[in-house]
């Protein structure tokens, strides 16, 4: 195969792609530098040498004997594929995506049954980069010729349907060829453009090798090398550089636990708008909370009407300062209290939450009808709990205030609500001024008792 390039990264002017042809069925103990010298005492200085991954682990005697039952292979799969892998990124019905112990990310640690007897499965190499070099040596031990050599595995990809061959193992290439710094014909100066030499080399390699065709090496001859010293291990991204590291799982725990930790009482707010459907979105998972009997005793009064909110809270601050006044408070303290109160004059939404007895229980006995309330309020408790977490999940700030429960005859009076709903306190909507600091893990010494 032969295809007519001009390249910056260090291609001439014809670049081919070359299979070895007559190779044998490798088991465990053959000397694979050995094989390939012998099919391609042709090699020339600056050809690169790609391998498929599986003739590595079959010499490297990677290859485990599986039972014959289908039930007792799936459950010895199963185990190899936990064994090999060192945290397991996503799961879909039966395709588990893993990261193995050499660093990469995919189907079932590596793990393979295509090209080995049917009660064989095939390991990736124990280091794909160390076996690299040992056949880089060897070939130049044998024919006298300095190549680079690419091992390849088959991969599928994020965003894209169908597999490719990348590298997993490399010796005497660049790996990468960053442009940054660099400008484009147009003049623009290129920032953050590298390209994956060492998987370009082994996809184009794969166009000869195939999975049937019985090539499991290929030369590629053309590309100008450059050795600094890289492998195919510093072509993975780190955890930390890369923004989809997280597996599913782990950031659904990891987005709730910073949310709780990023879930403090926010008392200024900017003047951005909160979206109404991310605030629905909020309620919608705020239900799912417990509630007693198959019961939903929790109501959430969204005053999105700038009239109705302020006569609420302009009758709700008249009756706190009289009750105030009525507590014989200083002046000063009973301003202090006061300016709580504008909080939720300022926040860009507020939420007024409610229990009512929808599906409660009417006890004879006192005693069991105040447990069956303190029940429903706690239900709605959790509900509250619920809509301030998804908030900061989203990014939005809150801050719950219990005036309501002081004023419950004015909130139902100038909401035009019944006498049974009861109010649980007001929630402050919007974006922080300030983001909010995480919140430190509590110390639960004294508010958990073991018995």
């Amino acid at each position: 195969m032969t295809r007519a390039k001009a390249n910056d990264h260090g291609a001439m002017n014809g670049l081919q792609v070359i299979p070895v042809t007559g190779l044998p069925e490798f088991r465990p103990g053959d000397d694979l530098v050995e094989h390939i010298a012998q099919r391609a005492s042709w090699l020339v200085d600056n050809d690169i040498v790609v391998i498929t991954s599986k003739i590595v682990s079959k010499s490297e005697g990677r290859i485990v004997g599986v039972p014959g039952g289908t039930d007792e292979r799936e459950a010895f799969r199963g185990r190899l594929i936990e064994q090999e892998a060192v945290r397991i990124v996503a799961r879909r019905g039966h395709t588990l995506i893993t990261e193995n112990r050499i660093g990469i990310i995919q189907a079932a640690s590596g793990i393979d049954a295509s090209n080995v007897f049917s009660d064989e499965l095939a390991l990736l190499p124990n280091d794909p980069d160390a076996s690299a070099h040992s056949i880089l040596n060897g070939l130049k031990e044998r024919l006298g010729v300095t190549v680079a050599v690419v091992i390849t595995d088959t991969m599928g990809r994020a965003w894209r349907k169908g597999q490719i061959d990348a590298a997993i193992g490399s010796a005497g290439i660049a790996v990468l060829h960053g442009y940054a710094g660099t400008t484009d014909s147009q003049g623009n100066e290129l920032q953050v453009t590298e390209v994956a030499v060492v998987d370009e080399v082994a996809a184009a390699a794969d166009l000869v090798k195939g999975k049937l065709s019985g090539n499991p090496v290929a030369v590629v001859r053309g590309l100008t090398l450059q050795d600094d010293g890289t492998s195919a291990r510093d072509v993975l991204r780190p955890g930390p550089d890369d923004m989809f590291w997280l597996g599913t799982s782990e950031a659904v725990r990891r987005g709730r636990r910073e949310a709780l930790l990023l879930r403090r009482s926010v008392r200024s707010f900017t003047d951005t708008a909160v979206d109404p459907q991310l605030i629905r979105t909020a309620v919608a998972e705020a239900l799912t909370a417990p509630a007693p009997h198959h019961a939903r005793p929790v109501r959430f009064v969204w005053l999105r009407s700038d009239v109705k909110r302020n006569r609420l809270l302009t009758a709700m601050r008249e009756q706190w300062r009289t009750d105030l006044v009525s507590d014989a408070l200083p002046p000063e303290l009973v301003d202090r209290r006061m300016e709580r109160g504008s909080i939720l004059f300022n926040a860009p939404e507020m939420i007024v939450p409610f229990c009512v007895p929808d599906g409660a229980h009417d006890y004879p006995d006192v005693n069991r009808r105040q447990a069956e309330a303190t029940m429903f309020t706690v239900s709605v408790g959790a509900a509250v709990h619920g809509l301030l977490v998804s908030l900061a999940t989203q990014g939005v700030g809150s801050c719950w205030i219990g005036s309501t429960i002081f004023a419950p005859d004015v909130v139902r009076s100038q909401l035009d609500l019944p006498a049974e709903w009861r109010p649980l306190g007001a929630v402050a909507i919007g974006y922080a001024a300030q983001p909010p600091e995480p919140r430190p893990q509590a110390d639960h010494a004294d508010a958990l008792i073991e018995l």
